[in-house]
């Protein structure tokens, strides 16, 4: 070959290795440029930066999580600053994580990678922030849930009637749920809009006071001129109410009136504290005839027969002195020309300021007899209260259940019974007095009622010096009755 053919061959080499050099060198400041970036594909938080420097994808990051969020309640639309809710973005710990990644691989292996158009991976990094939970629950609840619920409205009573106008249902804010959705948004830099979840708020009764009121304006709309005071208890609460009330007129509660017939109750809880079950056929007819006849003679021999021959009914008052019902005894059989066993002083039949001038033979009031019906109802759901406090295996749940089942067969659709609709259950024993003049001057009924919207006591008695007539009077415990029922039974709107 000539010598001129191997100088061209050189030039021409030495051109090539000139621009194999100039390209490496292009790729060399071209990968140099691009790993000086994040690689396409690269998220973090959710943020496409790939091809972004560290301030880029900083600038890029706090743009998009600092759009508003938007909270929708029902048709009311809330634009939200991140910030308002504590949110706060850990952009240095993001950015570091992510640039890792991106060096993590040697810069010579990498170029090498490069030149062969195999480029770097793409990488995602979670979401690093901050969230003061206490700031965004005080604004859901303050600025949210305080300017756009609709709390429910309770029932009102209706003037001059037994009823109550239905309550109105409210809306409101699930406050636990509304956090977990607006965090979710906070996180999120696609899905900012929050449609928050709304509850029905069930109105609540109307208050005991204004039960209380009710009753007061049924007894002045009656006519009635006599006393009558009333206990009711919700069992469910415990909440209770008492009224002692004459022509407009309040007394204190805890009036002495004569127990009548519902002083069979307190035999009935002694009876059964005394006897072991099974109880024998003679005994549970006694007591039938005792609860749902008023049987007198049946009565007087169930309490000789069982409690004590002479002092039977001291026993009965001894119980009731126990379980702290100071102002409820008996103290004699009920045949005529029983002898007064003992003379009693309560602090109800003490008072001066009003007088049923009740039977020095048995008493009791409304508070008394209601508070012993809870002990029996208590007794009855779990075996527990205060009997068996008081009398520690001496009554069980089943013979709590007994005396309920007794007190239900009595059936004498007047009174508080006929206050309630048909179907209702009643647990109750009524009795009414006639005075030496052969007229009526006291009535009452002391029950246990069962409804879906709640089991209550409710007690009464009356007093009217002059004469009680029956028919307006039963009329009058009926709506009494009738409006402690829709008190715990009005639905709602």
């Amino acid at each position: 070959m000539k010598r001129g053919s191997y100088t061209i061959l050189r030039w021409v080499s030495i051109v090539l290795i000139f621009l194999a050099v100039l390209l490496v060198v292009y790729k060399l400041v071209s990968y140099s440029r691009m790993r000086s970036t994040f690689p396409a594909g690269t998220t973090i938080g959710g943020v496409p930066v790939g091809g972004l420097d560290q301030q880029q994808t900083a600038d890029r990051l706090t743009q998009a999580y600092s759009i508003p969020i938007e909270v929708r309640y029902n048709d009311a639309i809330i634009q939200i600053k991140p910030s308002n809710l504590g949110f706060q973005l850990k952009l240095e710990t993001m950015i570091t994580a992510a640039d890792v990644k991106r060096v993590e691989q040697p810069f010579w292996s990498a170029f090498w990678e490069f030149l062969w158009n195999r480029l770097p991976t793409s990488t995602e990094v979670p979401l690093s922030c901050t969230i003061s939970e206490q700031q965004l629950r005080n604004y859901i609840v303050n600025e949210i849930a305080a300017r756009y619920d609709s709390p429910a409205e309770a029932a009102r009573p209706v003037p001059g009637s037994v009823s109550f106008d239905p309550g109105k249902i409210g809306k409101v804010l699930d406050i636990d749920r509304a956090v977990v959705q607006v965090k979710d948004a906070l996180k999120s830099p696609n899905h900012r809009v929050v449609n928050l979840t709304i509850l029905n708020s069930a109105p609540p009764k109307p208050s005991f006071q204004n039960l209380g009121v009710l009753l007061k304006q049924i007894i002045d709309l009656s006519g009635f001129d006599g006393l009558t005071e009333l206990y009711v208890q919700d069992l469910n609460t415990g909440q209770v109410i008492q009224i002692a009330y004459e022509q407009g007129e309040s007394f204190p509660p805890n009036i002495a009136f004569t127990a009548a017939s519902t002083i069979k109750i307190p035999i009935m809880v002694s009876i059964f504290k005394k006897i072991s079950e099974p109880i024998s056929a003679d005994i549970s007819q006694k007591l039938q005839k005792m609860i749902d006849l008023s049987d007198p003679v049946a009565t007087d021999t169930l309490v000789q027969d069982v409690l004590d021959f002479n002092d039977g009914p001291l026993k009965v008052t001894d119980d009731m002195q126990q379980l702290e019902l100071k102002n409820t005894f008996i103290v004699g059989y009920f045949y005529e020309g029983a002898p007064l066993l003992r003379h009693v002083t309560t602090q109800a039949n003490s008072r001066q300021d009003v007088s049923t001038d009740p039977d020095v033979y048995n008493q009791t009031t409304p508070q008394d007899m209601g508070l012993l019906l809870e002990d029996i109802y208590q007794c009855a759901q779990n075996g527990g209260g205060t009997f068996a406090v008081v009398f520690p295996g001496k009554i069980s749940q089943t013979e709590c259940q007994s005396m309920l089942s007794y007190l239900l067969k009595n059936k004498i659709g007047q009174l508080l019974e006929a206050g309630l609709p048909d179907g209702t259950h009643i647990a109750h024993k009524h009795g009414w007095t006639y005075g030496s003049d052969g007229l009526m001057h006291s009535m009452s009924d002391a029950g246990i009622i069962f409804s879906s919207g709640g089991d209550y006591v409710m007690t009464v008695y009356m007093y009217q010096p002059t004469q009680l007539v029956f028919n307006p009077v039963n009329q009058l415990v009926a709506q009494l009755s009738n409006a402690v029922y829709n008190y715990f039974n009005t639905p709602a709107q």
